[in-house]
């Protein structure tokens, strides 16, 4: 088998037409599982050791639970595989992937329970390696919000060059990393913009980097709505099975990525917006009660 029947992402099954069919190709299910299995261990650990904490895992693991069951319906559902003849489908696929499993996933803290799911000694082993000098710089740099911003923006941008794109659509390699690349900036841009415990201080800038980003995405968004010609041909010959023609294919495809991706973006910013108004007031306060 070569590399590239390998990596197909159209290997489904259903029971009707291909284009309707379920993706089981092992570079989608495969990792997919094992992401399951290995969080499972690791929780299952977690839980016995919390006492108190249980409540807290117990969110965590329900979120998890959301966002690995909205990358299932991304990659694995006929969303994927209808995402190769329609393209509104495949701008769905790739909105589930960065604008809602991936803050889901991000929201859930999985780092200690994947982590707990190893032995010990691995489980040092790995601590010690993500500890190393280039590891640490390299991470401090990707970390900081411009950085996982524009890696994310990047990411989005590029890919949906016409060339790249529907090259991505003919080789299952191209494709792959196209949603690898989708996913992992994304994880990085949640993980840097959503808040956590300790860096209330943070919020303002987070706030702008994802209005920045519903600007960004929904100027791309309107770029394909008004558009009047095809951006990917190749994307566009099953545009009938959702009764519309390519034009209004990409139409469609362009008011998902600016309206409803636009909405989480903007949505995140607000919220995050209220809780930097709130925070504030709340050291306002208690700095004016301090004596003195």
């Amino acid at each position: 088998m070569s590399l590239d029947a390998f990596f197909s992402t159209s290997i489904c099954y259903g029971a009707g037409a291909p284009e309707a069919g379920w993706t089981l190709a092992l570079p989608i299910t495969l990792p997919l599982a094992a992401i399951a299995m290995i969080y499972g261990i690791g929780a299952g650990r977690l839980w016995r050791r919390s006492g108190r904490g249980r409540p807290e895992r117990l969110r965590q693991a329900l979120l998890f639970a959301a966002g690995w069951s909205v990358l299932a319906v991304a990659l694995v559902s006929p969303i994927h595989a209808l995402g190769e003849r329609v393209f509104s489908a495949h701008m769905i696929e790739h909105e589930l992937l960065m604008a809602v499993a991936a803050p889901l996933l991000v929201a859930a803290s999985p780092g200690a329970g994947l982590m707990w799911a190893l032995p010990a000694p691995l489980r040092r082993g790995t601590g010690k390696l993500t500890h190393g000098k280039v590891l640490q710089a390299l991470w401090a740099f990707a970390a900081r919000p411009l950085s996982a911003t524009i890696l994310h923006g990047m990411a989005i941008w590029i890919w949906h060059v016409p060339a790249l794109f529907e090259a991505a659509l003919q080789q299952g390699v191209l494709h792959h990393a196209q949603h690898a690349s989708f996913l992992g900036t994304a994880l990085l841009f949640w993980w840097v913009l959503l808040p956590r415990s300790g860096r209330q201080q943070t919020y303002g800038i987070s706030v702008m980097h994802l209005f920045f980003t519903s600007l960004h995405t929904g100027l791309l968004g309107v770029l394909l709505l008004v558009s009047p010609k095809l951006w990917y041909p190749e994307n566009a010959f099953g545009a009938a099975l959702w009764r519309l023609s390519p034009l209004e294919d990409q139409q469609l495809a362009g008011l998902v990525m600016w309206v409803p991706a636009g909405l989480i973006y903007g949505g995140a910013a607000l919220l995050l917006a209220g809780l930097w108004i709130s925070n504030s007031g709340t050291r306002e306060a208690a700095h004016a009660l301090r004596p003195g």
